[in-house]
């Protein structure tokens, strides 16, 4: 048999090479496996909802995804610059209307979606790479003027904060944490400077403690936190069913749709509790396994991130692998009871369109930019058809 010729030899090496990205991918359909084999349990005893629902209405939303994300791989991010303000003005401009009666929904005392007669969007969720986006353009245009105190910190504040506040108010204190902090990582990591980012950092903090003091649930939630068992049939009752179910599931876990929690024991058991319900029906072997992807994601996020061509490319694609990450680490953190309990969800697991759809648009922006970096310049396409003529 005839050996490849030595130009074939390089191209057979480079499509077979592994790349960040596609490790990545590999991660993020292994956990939306997960996700759908563990939410059609945890959700076929969802009062007043038939068995297979809500799996119906995520394999839709995953169909979403699947669409954004390809949109996304096949747009340009160069070009797409141009919109960074229009984008960032139109999220700030659902988050205002979100908050007005008549126009806004409002569940369980929180104003935090948009009615689009079929389906509800959760602005926020969209809001926070509208910020990441903008905030990687404005980032980049003035990563000279780092140095200025305008420029290079209370503009960007301003905007980081004015996201941040208007999420406050719907109120999702959660969301907003996480909006904040990758702003002033983004912000750090353009060059920001320590001496006017620990200040600020410090002032966010106290200004954290003081919304928990004076706001009386999250105040019994972070007191509750502190003394499960003792609140366990009140402020502490997610939190003491979700630690049940890993007990019950030990290491190889009591079987899919043997569990007893999400049987009306714990509440949310398909959105922000849905790890939980893994830890019961699949065992420790799954959860750790989870964790390990998320993981996997971060690190591999890492050395992908390290090849981007400019200050842009790398704040926006550094910001969509926070975004996956950091919402990763405050769920888990919250259903093993390390964090005081807030609503959010699991990235790629838990029920919830609008989350779907925002983490489908962030995958399509890391495999664009790795195909867009693994491109070869002009002149190296220029060498390339040359060895093929000659």
């Amino acid at each position: 048999m005839a050996s490849p010729t030595p130009s074939a030899a390089p191209s057979l090496r480079r499509h077979l090479t592994i790349t960040p990205a596609s490790v990545i991918l590999v991660c993020v359909a292994a956990l939306l496996a997960i996700g759908l084999t563990v939410l059609f349990s945890a959700s076929s005893t969802v009062k007043g909802a038939a068995p297979a629902a809500y799996l119906y209405k995520q394999l839709i939303f995953l169909g979403l995804a699947i669409g954004a994300a390809w949109m996304m791989v096949l747009a340009d991010l160069e070009s797409l610059r141009r919109f960074a303000w229009i984008v960032a003005g139109v999220a700030l401009l659902a988050l205002v209307l979100v908050l007005i009666p008549g126009i806004g929904v409002s569940v369980n005392g929180s104003r935090r979606w948009l009615n689009l007669g079929f389906t509800r969007l959760q602005v926020s969720e969209f809001a926070k790479l509208a910020l990441v986006f903008g905030l990687s353009h404005y980032l980049a245009m003035n990563q000279n003027k780092m140095d200025d105190l305008k420029r290079g910190f209370l503009i960007p504040c301003a905007g980081i904060g004015v996201f941040a506040g208007l999420v406050i108010l719907e109120p999702d204190f959660g969301t907003a944490f996480l909006t904040g902090t990758i702003g002033l990582l983004l912000l750090f990591l353009a060059g920001g400077r320590l001496k006017f980012l620990v200040p600020t950092i410090v002032l966010g903090l106290s200004a954290c403690v003081v919304l928990v003091i004076h706001s009386p649930y999250r105040l019994k939630r972070v007191m509750s936190f502190l003394d499960v068992e003792a609140n366990r049939s009140e402020g502490a009752y997610q939190l003491w069913q979700a630690i049940l179910a890993f007990a019950a599931g030990g290491v190889d876990g009591v079987g899919i749709g043997n569990g007893r929690q999400q049987q009306a024991f714990l509440p949310e058991a398909h959105t922000d509790f849905i790890f939980a319900i893994m830890g019961e029906e699949l065992g420790l072997v799954f959860t750790m396994l989870t964790v390990v992807l998320f993981i996997t994601i971060f690190i591999a996020g890492l050395f992908h991130v390290r090849r981007a061509p400019n200050l842009y490319q790398f704040l926006l694609v550094t910001g969509c692998l926070l975004l996956i990450c950091l919402q990763a680490i405050i769920n888990l953190g919250v259903v093993t009871g390390m964090m005081p309990t807030k609503g959010m969800s699991l990235p790629f697991i838990s029920a919830g369109g609008s989350n779907l759809l925002l983490m489908g648009l962030l995958v399509g922006i890391i495999i664009n930019t790795s195909r867009a970096w693994e491109r070869p310049k002009p002149l190296e396409r220029r060498r390339a058809l040359a060895e093929v003529v000659g």
